[in-house]
């Protein structure tokens, strides 16, 4: 699949997980959950440590998610990712975004072999989606 493909089917989606969303509005994880807001898409923010992201309910981990997120996008460390990958496998996670700097090969590996569509090392969503900084 290209890579225009591959975006179309991400962004086909009904509901989104940012995992590493913060609070910090200065961080990536802040901005890619008020991309998704701005672009009037249903997002939950993961987050361990939070209990809510820019008033929205958090979750600590994708398990939690009721219903079962569609899609995520990874802000994270390469090693975390690794982590979080396993975890949309077994909940059966068809697409994951890894925003540049969460990449790990293993992780890319392991989610195209598990039939996920993965994308990495590309644009980030951001861009993609057009977001826009607004206090």
């Amino acid at each position: 699949m290209e890579l225009q493909q591959q975006i179309d089917a991400f962004l086909a989606n009904q509901r989104f997980g940012v995992v590493g969303a913060s609070a910090d509005r200065n961080k990536y994880g802040n901005k890619v959950l008020r991309c998704y807001r701005q672009n009037d898409l249903d997002v939950v923010p993961v987050n361990p440590n939070a209990t809510e992201v820019e008033g929205i309910p958090a979750i600590a981990t994708l398990t939690e998610s009721e219903p079962t997120l569609d899609a995520i996008s990874v802000i994270t460390p390469p090693h975390i990712t690794e982590t979080i990958v396993e975890e949309a496998v077994a909940l059966g996670i068809g697409h994951i975004w890894m925003q540049p700097g969460a990449e790990s090969e293993s992780a890319v590996q392991s989610a195209t072999e598990n039939g996920i569509n993965v994308i990495s090392g590309g644009p980030c969503l951001l861009v993609v989606l057009g977001y826009r900084e607004r206090p």
